[in-house]
């Protein structure tokens, strides 16, 4: 059976079992049961009137708490490698909002498989993430999960980020309808997070400078073949990736890669078969060809590579930015001078990638029963500044304090060689994945080494990012076609990549050659996907 079959037949289970499981409503504690349209979250005669504690908080962007004005439960499915309900978190969160949460955790290698079986039988909790977008989108047409966006006024931080903001969301995230069925993550990441790396010890021990532009790293490199002739001065380890890690550099990147916008055209392309992309191609091939790239670089292991660039082996790379204090720490008692740092970019544009400020892949979920507009108001509240705050700093005077350069630090965890997020998760039950919904920027994972700054600072001062591409709603056939055709192309565009550089007598025949089979694979057809899109996502706004 296709996967594509396949994925068919697992849709339709999960949304025949939810269709019977949607009217039970109540979450797995029934706390907010008989129907109640707020989930326990309104004062209606009978109920106590609930004091408002909301100015103790900071910013909450609006909402008013306590949430609920009696006591209620909401599940939370999501992934982590510790048990949560007794952690500090879990604690503030029920104090702060009237709402206890029973979080169900369970490891990433299990989350999915987990998960499945949780939505095949129908019993959703309230809250959860780990579906596809498209499979939310059918469930939410089924009505086991809300449209978040038809509860956007008593959502206020969700309006102001994802309506007023920028509209656009709903069209991309949501349905034909523009109904969207999946909590956003706003914020999240680092304005540059990956690029290129060299040994600035080694480039100054002789006398070579950072490069600027192509040719000046085309040189650099040569002078580093003559005083190191056993090495290979540029490696990689992302093996066929390579084409997709530098084609920023070219204008041809993109997330949806190898299909990109081209701004001044206004209109996407199959990157394969631009000019583009054969002068990256060319310009690696006169690398390789030189023994400036390693000759080793699309079959290379992070082993291998590891073992290259903390030697006199090779001395550029492209790679996560953390890597440049992860390989000191790893080889400075051995040499106290090594030095990798962040460098320029290269190919003609000069572009590194822009990460998206706004990012739906996580599938975050409501489910829709009795407890919805409790849930989706507690999702709203860590969407807030207060609960960014609470989320992925914590509770000021309680777990950390700043220090006199605004820093957290945390008293409880001095012992600790590195307070990274995965210790704050552990200890307290934050940061944990699907609940940092809007990080705030004052946390740990924010507070770059001297040299993570460096390379902030390099390409922010330069404004030196290729432009975001839009964010497309495909279809289900639109899905279907492109994952039909991805498979063989993409293979066959590396398999060609692979050659062209290799082989000294590939020139531009084999690239005509490889443009016409590229062309009855269907890249045209690839591209013409997105630009219908294109139209659709045009005419919305």
């Amino acid at each position: 059976m296709s996967k594509r079959i396949l994925s068919m037949v697992l849709v339709l289970i999960m949304a025949s079992a939810l269709l019977a499981a949607c009217g039970s409503g109540g979450g797995k504690n029934g706390s907010a049961s008989n129907g109640d349209k707020n989930g326990g979250a309104s004062n209606t005669p009978g109920n106590a009137v609930v004091e408002d504690t909301s100015n103790q908080y900071g910013d909450t962007g609006g909402l008013k708490l306590p949430l609920v004005d009696k006591p209620t439960t909401v599940t939370w499915m999501l992934v982590s490698d510790f048990q949560l309900n007794d952690k500090l978190i879990a604690k503030e969160i029920e104090k702060r909002t009237g709402i206890t949460v029973d979080f169900q955790s369970y490891s990433a290698t299990t989350y999915q498989d987990k998960l499945r079986l949780v939505v095949a039988s129908g019993k959703l909790p309230d809250i959860f993430s780990g579906l596809r977008p498209d499979e939310l989108k059918k469930i939410g047409q089924q009505k086991a999960v809300v449209a978040i966006n038809d509860y956007a006024d008593m959502l206020p931080n969700f309006k102001k980020l994802y309506i007023d903001e920028n509209p656009w969301v709903a069209s991309s995230y949501g349905d034909e309808n523009n109904k969207l069925y999946t909590w956003p993550l706003y914020n999240m990441n680092r304005d540059v997070n990956h690029g290129m790396m060299y040994r600035k010890d080694i480039f100054e021990k002789n006398n070579i400078p950072e490069w600027t532009n192509d040719e000046e790293f085309y040189q650099a490199l040569k002078k580093l073949k003559e005083i190191y002739p056993d090495s290979y001065p540029m490696a990689s380890k992302t093996k066929e990736n390579i084409f997709s890690d530098l084609s920023y550099g070219w204008g041809i990147g993109g997330l949806s890669y190898p299909a990109y916008y081209d701004e001044s055209a206004s209109t996407w392309k199959f990157a394969g078969t631009q000019p583009e992309h054969k002068a990256m191609l060319d310009f690696l091939k006169k690398l390789y060809n030189e023994g400036l790239l390693d000759q080793e670089f699309l079959t290379d292991t992070p082993e291998s590579w590891t073992a290259k660039m903390t030697t006199d082996k090779s001395f550029v790379t492209w790679d996560w930015i953390g890597r440049m204090d992860l390989f000191y720490n790893q080889v400075s008692s051995q040499n106290p001078e090594y030095d990798l740092r962040y460098g320029n970019p290269i190919g003609p544009t000069g572009h590194v990638r822009t990460l998206p400020r706004i990012d739906a892949d996580f599938g975050m979920a409501v489910a829709n029963n009795s407890n919805k507009e409790a849930a989706l108001k507690l999702l709203d509240y860590l969407t807030s500044p207060s609960g960014s705050e609470l989320i992925t700093l914590g509770v000021e005077g309680v777990n950390f304090n700043f220090d006199a350069d605004g820093k957290p630090v945390y008293p409880e965890l001095a012992d600790l060689a590195n307070v990274d997020i995965k210790a704050l998760e552990d200890h307290y039950g934050m940061w944990v994945e699907g609940m940092y919904l809007n990080p705030d920027h004052r946390s740990v994972y924010y507070n770059y080494t001297e040299k993570e700054q460096e390379a902030q600072d390099k390409i922010l001062t330069g404004n030196k990012f290729e432009p975001l591409d839009p964010v497309l709603n495909l279809t289900e056939d639109e899905i279907a076609t492109i994952a039909e055709l991805q498979t063989s192309i993409i293979k066959s565009m590396n398999e060609f990549n692979a050659k062209y550089i290799l082989n000294k007598n590939y020139g531009d025949k084999e690239w005509n050659d490889w443009l016409t089979t590229a062309e009855k694979m269907g890249a045209s057809k690839y591209a013409d996907v997105y630009n219908q899109a294109q139209k659709r996502f045009d005419a919305s706004k």
